[in-house]
Parts: structure tokens; C-alpha cells; sequence
């Protein structure tokens, strides 16, 4: 196994047991006695988790060293998503959404630093690809899900199930692990504990976080807004989930020779507005498979419009590489994990059908800044340690 591919398998391996808790988010409402609002509570507490991991977690995953932590935050993560159905009441199971949201954002720190120097040493980029692998990961375990919630398998068992499938082949893949050197064109002073985004930057900001919004809204309200609109069998429902996870997987593996080709402005507007049309086809299904089409487009257009972002915010030249992809990753990463609970509450109070309509609006901002996002440099050309990086 090639290193980058370890590091691959580290997106891989969180997106399983994510996916396979979020895929069951239907029937741990159920087991608690939650309301809409009340679940969106609960996901709240994750996403406050989650944004500790992202803005604290730096200078221990240094310390530590990739492989270290790929054994800390993946273990861990999949350790507390799995502990949370076993809780006999929602109240006891709110630390335990905490703790895990905070090893899920230190897990995407560290998978995206050892990506970027990964990028650096082999000359082109792997970015997309490595989020492309996360997706994947969610498109297998939904569908696993589809099938676990078909067959009437406890949540408990499953998640218990995918506890034990990822520490197995977690042991074997990250036991290689090796630390990537830093890039040589690397900053050499300290990387800000909160890095704020500059006002040149927030146009970038609202082009990466409005796919995550949708896609967060895809992932996490889909299987519920199919039981609630249609109420079909828990295996269509959950293929909601199966089929976004399984486009955008697609779009990303697929999208760098696109970029390459049209540049990303024209690429991001048109995903964006593949985005768009999707999420308004899941408001506006009259039938579950008009439903299933949208949250497939959507994918589509979710796809590759946050790897675009991020490789726009470093080659930005008024502060360094890392601290505006600091910037970027904390302020869109606190939406994609704090939009879905707001979206609940939206839901609650006015349908689940408006929580899809309230994506469009950010959507469509999200177009009108998309100028923000420079042309790519010139293609690579494969050689190792590249003069300029790509972002």
C-alpha cells in the first residue's frame, strides 16, 4: 500500500462509522423520544465538539504524529459513535456526542495536513481524491445501513458491527503510517489557535460552506425526510443517503482532470448549480423517486466545490498557506456541523420539506462570489517536491 493511501483509508475509515450512525439517526430518534428540535439539540453538541477538535487539536497532532493520532481520533470516533445507542436516555448520551464530535474534527486536521504534504511529494493533487475516499466511505455505509434497518437490525449491533470492522482494518492499515516532511515552501512561524477569516477571504468561506450545508442537510435529514414525506420502507429511505454519498463520491474521484481542463470558476458554478436544482427537486418531490434523483444531483453538485476552496484560500498571498486554510476549514467545517441541527429546527417548526428550501438562498450567494476562486495554476506534471504548490 502506497503511503498516500494510508492516509486515504484515515477519511475511509471515519466516514464508516459516521455514516453508519447518521444512516440510524431515524431510529435513535425513535429510542429516545426525540422531536426534531430535540435531535437537532443532540447534533448541536457534536458540531460544538467537532469545532474544538478543529480549532484545539493542532499542536497535539503534531506532537503525536499522524499515525498516532489516526489511531486516537479514528478509535476514538467510532469508539463514541458506537457507545451512543447503547445510552439509556438522551441526557446521558449528550457527552458522549461531544466527545465524539471532538475527535472527528481533529481526525480531518490531521488527514488533511498529511494530504497536502503527500501532494508535495508526489507532484499533483490528491486532495479531492482523499475526500472523494470519505464519500465513498459513506456510500458503502449507507447502503449497509439501508439493508441493517431492512432486515431489523438493532442500531446497537450495527454500530457495533462497524466498531470492530474499522479497529480491525484500522490496526492493519495505520500500523505503516509514516509522517509526510512539511513542504518546503512551508510557513516557518506559528499557526494561530483561531485563525479568522480576513474580509478577501469570506467570499471563499460562503463558496466552500454552501455544498456543506447541503450536504449536511443530505446526509443527515435525508433517511428522516423520506420516512416523514413518504413513508416508505426503511431500505428506500436509507437509500437517500447511499445515492448522494454515491454521486459525490464519483464527482470527486472523478472532477481533477475537469479542473484541469475548465479551470475552477466555471466548474464551481456549474456544480453549484447542479446543487441547486437537486435540492429544490427533494422540496418540491411529489413522489420518492423525483426524491432520490434530486439528493443524487445534489451530490453532483456538492462535489468537488469545497476541495476547490481550499486550494483557492492557499494560494492566497496576505497571510500565509496555513493560516487562511485554517481560516477556511474552521469557519465552513462550524457549518457543515452546526447547519443540520438548525436546519432540524427549521424542520420542526415549519416542515422538513422548507429545511430543503432554506439551502437554495446560500446556494445561490455561494454563485454570486464563485469569482473569488482563481484560475489553477498550471498543470503539474508529476515530478516529486513541485517549485509551486496546488493548494
Amino acid at each position: 500500500m502506497k503511503p498516500h493511501h494510508r492516509i486515504f483509508f484515515i477519511q475511509f475509515a471515519v466516514a464508516l462509522s459516521l455514516g453508519a450512525f447518521v444512516s440510524r439517526l431515524p431510529d435513535l430518534q425513535l429510542k429516545f423520544s426525540l422531536t426534531e428540535g430535540e435531535l437537532g439539540l443532540l447534533l448541536a453538541v457534536m458540531s460544538s465538539g467537532v469545532l474544538c477538535g478543529l480549532t484545539f487539536s493542532v499542536r497535539f497532532i503534531e506532537r503525536l504524529g499522524a499515525r498516532t493520532t489516526a489511531f486516537v481520533t479514528v478509535f476514538g470516533a467510532s469508539l463514541f459513535f458506537a457507545l451512543i445507542p447503547w445510552m439509556p436516555s438522551a441526557l446521558l448520551a449528550v457527552p458522549l456526542f461531544f466527545i465524539a464530535g471532538v475527535f472527528t474534527g481533529a481526525f480531518e486536521i490531521n488527514a488533511n495536513i498529511e494530504t497536502d504534504r503527500h501532494e508535495a511529494l508526489l507532484g499533483y493533487r490528491i486532495m479531492s481524491r482523499a475526500h472523494g475516499m470519505w464519500s465513498l466511505g459513506f456510500c458503502i455505509t449507507a447502503l449497509v445501513a439501508a439493508g441493517m434497518r431492512q432486515a431489523a437490525v438493532s442500531i446497537e449491533l450495527h454500530t457495533f458491527i462497524v466498531l470492530v470492522t474499522v479497529l480491525i482494518a484500522g490496526s492493519i492499515v495505520f500500523a505503516g503510517i509514516e509522517n509526510a516532511p512539511r513542504r518546503q515552501d512551508a510557513h516557518s512561524g506559528d499557526t494561530p489557535i483561531i485563525a479568522f477569516p480576513t474580509i478577501g477571504l469570506l467570499p471563499l468561506c460562503l463558496v466552500a460552506a454552501a455544498p456543506l450545508l447541503a450536504e449536511g442537510a443530505s446526509v443527515d435529514w435525508s433517511a428522516i425526510y423520506m420516512r416523514d414525506v413518504f413513508a416508505v420502507e426503511p431500505f428506500v429511505g436509507g437509500l437517500s443517503v447511499t445515492i448522494f454519498s454515491s454521486f459525490i463520491a464519483i464527482g470527486r474521484l472523478g472532477m481533477d482532470p475537469v479542473i484541469d481542463r475548465f479551470n475552477p470558476r466555471p466548474v464551481a458554478i456549474t456544480l453549484l448549480g447542479i446543487a441547486a436544482i437537486g435540492v429544490v427537486m427533494v422540496a418540491t418531490a411529489t413522489h420518492p423517486v423525483v426524491a432520490l434523483a434530486g439528493f443524487g444531483l445534489t451530490g453532483i453538485g456538492c462535489s468537488s466545490v469545497y476541495p476547490l476552496a481550499i486550494s483557492a484560500a492557499a494560494r492566497r498571498t496576505d497571510r500565509p498557506a496555513p493560516v487562511n486554510v485554517a481560516a477556511l476549514g474552521q469557519t465552513t467545517f462550524l457549518v457543515f456541523f452546526a447547519g443540520p441541527p438548525l436546519l432540524g429546527f427549521v424542520a420542526e417548526h415549519f416542515g422538513i420539506r422548507f429545511s430543503y428550501w432554506a439551502v437554495v438562498p446560500v446556494l445561490a450567494a455561494a454563485l454570486l462570489v464563485t469569482r473569488a476562486l482563481a484560475a489553477d495554476p498550471a498543470p503539474v506534471t508529476g515530478q516529486p517536491e513541485p517549485a509551486q504548490p496546488h493548494g
